[in-house]
């Protein structure tokens, strides 16, 4: 069977080594003699570094002993964030995580609640305008329609007009190219549109 890596777990061994196990210790509290059963930390910064005491002086030990000594509110409530997620790095999941992008991807753009949307990265602005994150549908049909965000539903009606009158097939002679970019186009206006009125 394979051993734990001692460092995947912080550094911390659940078990005694052997040698430690066999090894009798005198209690650390001066001037005591009894044998050293049980195990306290030096200090908070060295919870990896024992003192051994006897039972009477690891009970005196555990009523003076306070992690939290000496810390400013905010240095205890760092510690106990860093206590809940197991002291492991995290990442956010917000607008720009790739949790974001995965969901976004798999399950469409359409954000009816809000639920991916940050104070920062929110894409309605004020006036009534809107912005998307670079790379969404949404940046790239405003590429299409040669148009720079923010937009309003007017702006973009406007500059469809143009587009349609300039790209139709009708005043083009029926030019496929004209065709495939007017379709282009029709496909851009209603993506644009349609996340303009959610």
């Amino acid at each position: 069977m394979a051993r734990a890596n001692k460092k995947a777990f912080g550094g911390y061994s659940p078990r005694y080594t052997s040698a430690e196990a066999t090894h009798t210790r005198a209690c650390d509290w001066p001037g005591c003699e009894h044998e050293g059963e049980y195990r306290a930390p030096k200090s908070r910064t060295h919870l990896d570094e024992f003192s051994f005491f006897c039972l009477d002086h690891i009970r005196e030990f555990n009523k003076s002993w306070n992690f939290y000594e000496g810390m400013s509110e905010t240095e205890i409530e760092k510690e106990i964030r860093k206590d809940t997620i197991g002291r492991r790095p995290t990442w956010p999941f917000g607008a720009r995580s790739a949790a974001f992008r995965f969901a976004r991807g798999q399950f469409g753009d359409a954000d009816t609640f809000g639920l991916f949307e940050d104070e920062e990265s929110a894409d309605v602005q004020s006036g009534g305008t809107r912005q998307w994150p670079a790379g969404s549908p949404e940046e790239n049909a405003m590429v299409v329609l040669d148009m720079k965000a923010p937009v309003t539903v007017e702006d973009v009606k406007a500059r469809y007009k143009i587009l349609v009158k300039r790209h139709h097939p009708d005043a083009n002679g029926g030019d496929k190219a004209a065709e495939e970019r007017f379709k282009e186009i029709n496909l851009a206006y209603h993506t644009i549109m349609q996340s303009l009125s959610h």
